[in-house]
């Protein structure tokens, strides 16, 4: 058996793989898995079409029984154009802050679950403690549907699921769903000073705009005061716009990606419908009828589930016992616990570390964060022994 590693041990060797979205994470996925085979731990691997990238799969305790996740994405944000005053893939330590890309969201979650194997090892747990780590959250909590799918499909369902994005160890019950959608306008090219021969991609793209504009106002009006989410409506954002080729040139294509974050229990399905049917019923007609070859599509990227809040499921009732919270709490990111809940598994989502440091350059976590989410794995361990 491997000498025991601590948290921070654990924490510098993730740090120093290169995990963002568009890089493979096998690197980091191989170095746990013989990690965990050092330590008599046999790991499952579910890899993704490509094969350049996999989740990874591990119980302590009995096989034959579903537990509880403990669930962390491998995945990190780009440090491109971000004024780091060190290397973002070294962990350097600054007081009473480990800084690095990833410490915060979420590798050090990731880290404190594998730093705590060796103790759940020791107990004779009857609720096992699966260990679920995932590739793609960052870009649509892709690696996280291929999992569930995996372990619900061949394992015994699990009980409930933890998930350690970074909440200052709250428990979080509930959080917005996300919709990321990509509308593409393709006009028709013609020289600047003959307008009348092309179709302009960029007007009819700008009128786009405004209509989620508008769409944001009017949820924006109908906002619950009462409501605990920051913003308390689901929210729209414009956030790419591309297209045209010089000025002198009527613009022959123009892409427009924007999202929207929506409440739990608003429909998302809903609102896609809207801006499809804006553009086939009213934009469409008036673009065709400046050039029969244009065309409008609308083409939805990433679709991630909300969390909906349900107090009395198990992982709410056992969390909030082994946290000693009186109360739960909402987020407006999202996180990986609306997969497993569409899926029937229970989760909320508890974590260490500030959503706040999270994307941000100088990403850090403070170590009382770090023992903090020690002692709630510890308290885990305990309930997994008698539970």
């Amino acid at each position: 058996m491997p000498a025991a590693l601590s948290t921070v041990d654990i924490l510098d060797r993730l740090i120093a793989f290169d995990t963002i979205s568009a890089n493979s994470n096998l690197a980091l996925i191989d170095w746990v898995a013989d990690h965990l085979d050092g330590l008599g731990v046999p790991v499952r691997l579910v890899r993704d079409a490509t094969g350049t990238k996999a989740n990874l799969w591990a119980t302590i305790g009995p096989d034959d029984r579903g537990g509880v996740v403990l669930s962390g994405h491998t995945d990190v944000v780009p440090v491109a154009e971000q004024p780091w005053t060190s290397d973002p893939f070294t962990l350097v330590r600054r007081d009473d802050r480990l800084f690095g890309r990833g410490t915060a969201d979420m590798k050090g979650f990731v880290a404190l679950c594998i730093a705590a194997v060796p103790d759940l090892l020791v107990r004779r747990l009857r609720t096992p403690v699966h260990l679920g780590f995932t590739y793609d959250e960052e870009i649509g909590c892709f690696g996280a549907r291929t999992l569930v799918a995996d372990v619900i499909g061949n394992l015994p369902r699990p009980r409930l699921a933890i998930i350690g994005e970074p909440t200052e160890m709250r428990v979080v019950n509930a959080h917005k769903g996300g919709c990321r959608l990509r509308c593409t306008i393709r006009g028709v090219a013609a020289h600047g000073s003959q307008p009348q021969l092309g179709a302009n991609a960029i007007v009819y793209a700008a009128e786009v705009v405004h209509f989620v504009r508008d769409l944001d106002r009017e949820f924006r009006e109908a906002a619950d005061p009462d409501s605990p989410f920051v913003p308390p409506f689901t929210s729209f954002n414009v956030g790419t716009i591309q297209g045209g080729v010089a000025s002198n040139v009527v613009a022959p294509s123009c892409e427009v990606g924007f999202e929207f974050r929506a409440m739990p229990g608003t429909d998302p399905d809903a609102i896609v419908a809207r801006v499809r049917d804006f553009l086939t019923a009213e934009l469409l007609p008036r673009l065709k009828a400046e050039h029969p070859d244009a065309d409008i599509a609308l083409v939805k990227t990433i679709d991630i589930q909300p969390l909906v809040p349900d107090p009395e499921s198990e992982a709410e009732q056992v969390v909030r016992r082994l946290t000693g919270a009186n109360a739960s709490h909402v987020v407006s990111f999202g996180t990986e616990a609306g997969v497993y809940q569409a899926n029937g598994i229970p989760a909320v989502v508890c974590g260490p570390g500030s959503i706040d440091q999270a994307h941000k350059p100088d990403e850090f976590i403070a170590l009382d964060q770090l023992a903090k989410g020690e002692r709630f794995l510890k308290a885990v361990a305990d309930w997994a022994a008698t539970g």
